[in-house]
């Protein structure tokens, strides 16, 4: 890693100055992940697979695990692996999600089960998820092992309670928080945490860059749920594909709470019976700004920023530690 580089622009998104500050270890993680992604036996699987990696992905997971190690010592080696065995994870995440969801779109092109098909997909993240685990066990620490492999069955849960909540119209704010926890947090909390370990950093240390992913992730997804509701076409995703998917998303739920009985019916109707007419989506976010709870949910993205930001006091004073708190700050208003 180097930080002697010219300084960017302040105007400079924090992932983007993050992403020159790490310049040096990005490169080397993005080798580790060409190299271990291929197969002799199934030429299919670097296919699939480098649809997905090369698609012009922000690398902000791995990016956690440089900066946290960086913040905190450093960590060589390990930490590059430790930032490609996250970006496999969420890489295969991914796969298995677009067949969940049925989706066709993923960061502004079309996905892998649409090109190849769901089988592939399913197959091909089974692979990466492999992959993660044989790095895993490359950098030679039960504690970072044990972190990630519990992320991992995490991810898993958020995605199934996520699941099951679909289209029912009594799911919970504590219901939500769970499966943003899971299958979004658990993963920046553990890339943030175990980069602190492979650096050498102590427990309380690890433990403040761990709630420093933790609540860093919560204000992403929030942040991400709004820009399906309010976002464009630039987001690589349509508009209002959760409200088609019937997930209940925090500002979904509170303007549910909200509603008077004509507007339930609304509810019960597109989210409950899967009944999405043209002009929904709009109905859906008019409803919203109605009852205020587009605002409040970015409120509450803000709170956790917030966290984020308070989880890094103590931490060193370090370039890297004042692109954290500027990201903590952007990861909510890029959905303003």
């Amino acid at each position: 890693m180097s930080l002697d580089q010219p300084s960017p622009s302040p105007r400079t998104a924090p992932h983007d100055r993050l992403a020159s500050a790490l310049e040096e270890d990005l490169a080397a993680v993005g080798a580790i992940i060409r190299e271990r992604m291929q197969s002799e036996a199934a030429p299919r699987i670097p296919a699939v697979s480098a649809h997905l990696v090369e698609a012009g992905g922000k690398r902000l997971r791995p990016m956690l695990v440089l900066a946290a190690a960086g913040l905190l010592g450093g960590g060589g080696e390990a930490a590059r692996r430790l930032a490609a065995v996250v970006e496999f994870i969420h890489t295969a995440t991914l796969l298995h999600d677009d067949v969940v969801d049925a989706s066709t779109q993923r960061r502004g092109r079309p996905t892998a089960n649409l090109l190849w098909d769901n089988q592939s997909s399913v197959l091909v993240g089974d692979y990466l998820f492999a992959r993660a685990f044989e790095l895993m066990v490359e950098v030679g620490s039960l504690p970072v092992l044990g972190i990630l492999a519990r992320a991992s069955a995490t991810i898993a849960e958020g995605e199934v309670l996520q699941l099951s909540s679909a289209r029912d119209l009594s799911t919970t704010e504590d219901t939500y928080l769970r499966i943003v926890r899971g299958k979004t947090a658990a993963l920046f909390a553990a890339a943030t945490e175990t980069g602190a370990l492979v650096a050498g950093a102590d427990a309380a240390a690890a433990e403040r860059m761990r709630r420093y992913g933790d609540a860093l992730g919560i204000a992403f997804q929030i942040a991400d749920d709004l820009l399906d509701i309010e976002g464009d076409a630039g987001i690589g995703k349509n508009r209002g594909d959760d409200l088609r998917e019937g997930k209940l998303t925090l500002p979904v739920i509170r303007a549910i709470a909200a509603a008077d009985e004509g507007e339930r019916a609304f509810w019960r109707r597109v989210l409950g019976r899967a009944e999405v007419a043209e002009g929904d989506v709009d109905e859906a976010r008019t409803l919203m700004r109605r009852h205020g709870t587009l605002a409040s949910a970015r409120a509450e993205a803000d709170a956790w920023a917030a966290r984020a930001r308070d989880a890094l006091d103590g931490l060193p004073d370090h370039p890297l530690r004042e692109m954290l708190l500027d990201l903590a700050d952007y990861v909510v208003t890029r959905a303003a």
